[in-house]
């Protein structure tokens, strides 16, 4: 061999050899493009370690989606032994990677998970690819590499092989999500199992969490259309903040109700523990007024929205609350109740209990009938909304009541 061809050869060669080198460290990227960054170990380790992660652990983690949940479904005294549970769910922000909370809070014994799945994706815990969840606990999974992508739906499933229940669960979802139990796949409205998506997003500060009832939760609005007021607020917000929806129908501020705890009960769970909460809205308070039995007195009603208030202040986070909204017409008005709704409006309006407020009940009302939900926005019953009056809720929040950080007033400090 000529030696300039030798010369030539032994260049190749090297040159070859760096280029397997390269794409040694870039490992599929000059073939797939862009990856998403492998985590931190530390970060993949936090998780597992801290099965409820505090609202502002981790600084990159925030909540994405979020439900409460609302009792232990009926008929499942065995669980769901055997089926696959495909939870649809409406993200608000998107991120690089997600892990997901799963509760067994109404389970009477362990619950066995032998495999889920994030967008097919496969999720562990704790490095394993399953998990038991002791009765009356939830456990957070580890954080698992998969493209989230804002205002869109994400689906989330899980396999529970055997028997063990009740079933925790949230029902009248307003989104259709699965359940295959070997026999067919079935569609649902009720949520399993799951109580909350996060994500980690360099970019997203916090979460506006929402803790509500059957206004929050969306009764009224289109299924699958994510209309629900929150929704209407996360777009507003255009993937800045996330959106945390934890409205349960029927839910009451000082008593438990038709379902779910009370919302004093059930504020440091559903509310001040969400991944990266940095706002909260409380809209809680109607169903005191009209539901069996009722709430004569508005000083309590306010004086448990103040309660609420002043733990979220003390976590540091900024609180806001909503004024309560007309129902003459449905069957539970009388002037009585209506008088301590507006009772409750006055004080929330004086700026004496919250750090600012969103005044529903004037973007609602008859203008002609104060007292009645504008025909335009009645869902029929006349105290729930339609796509049109959850969209009027939404517009009408203040971005910058929920995006500023708080300000402790002159005599907190």
């Amino acid at each position: 061999m000529p030696r300039r061809q030798g010369y030539a050869l032994l260049i190749a060669l090297l040159a070859g050899t760096a280029l397997l080198a390269v794409a040694a460290v870039l490992g599929t990227t000059l073939f797939t493009g862009p990856r998403a960054a492998p985590l931190p170990p530390a970060e993949t380790h936090a998780a597992a370690r801290n099965p409820v992660a505090p609202a502002h652990t981790g600084g990159n983690w925030v909540a994405t989606w979020t439900t409460a949940p609302v009792g232990a479904e009926p008929g499942t005294g065995n669980g769901l032994p055997g089926s696959t549970i495909r939870n649809t769910v409406h993200t608000s922000v998107g991120g690089d990677a997600a892990r997901i909370t799963l509760s067994n809070l109404y389970g009477t014994v362990p619950l066995l998970i032998d495999r889920a799945t994030v967008n097919t994706r496969p999720v562990t815990f704790d490095g394993a690819g399953s998990v038991t969840v002791a009765a009356g606990a939830r456990v957070v999974s580890d954080p698992v590499v998969v493209p989230v992508a804002p205002d869109s739906d994400l689906q989330v499933a899980f396999r529970t092989p055997r028997a063990g229940g009740p079933v925790t669960y949230h029902p009248n979802t307003h989104q259709t999500s699965y359940l295959a139990d070997g026999r067919a796949t079935w569609s649902t409205t009720k949520w399993r199992y799951l109580t909350a998506v996060d994500v980690r997003n360099e970019a997203v500060p916090g979460t506006v969490v929402v803790i509500g009832d059957s206004l929050t939760a969306g009764s009224g609005s289109t299924d699958d259309a994510n209309t629900r007021w929150t929704d209407v607020l996360a777009d507003r917000l255009g993937g800045r903040y996330g959106v945390a929806n934890s409205g349960i129908a029927g839910n009451r501020l000082l008593t438990r109700g038709s379902a779910g705890e009370a919302g004093t009960a059930r504020f440091e769970r559903d509310a001040l523990s969400v991944a990266g909460a940095r706002t909260v809205i409380v809209a809680l308070g109607i169903n005191d007024v009209q539901q069996a039995p009722q709430e004569p007195d508005a000083g309590r009603i306010v004086a448990g929205l103040r309660t609420l208030a002043d733990q979220a202040r003390a976590r540091g986070l900024t609180v806001v609350g909503a004024t309560l909204t007309p129902f003459e017409g449905f069957p539970t008005w009388t002037p009585e109740r209506n008088a301590v709704r507006l009772a409750v409006n006055e004080q929330i309006r004086s700026g004496t209990v919250f750090d600012a407020y969103v005044d529903f009940d004037e973007a609602v009302r008859d203008p002609y009938a104060p007292n009645r939900v504008r025909a335009a926005y009645d869902s029929g019953d006349h105290l729930h909304f339609n796509d049109a009056g959850y969209r009027a809720l939404g517009e009408r929040v203040d971005l910058t009541s929920v995006e500023r950080a708080r300000t402790p007033k002159s005599d907190e400090l």
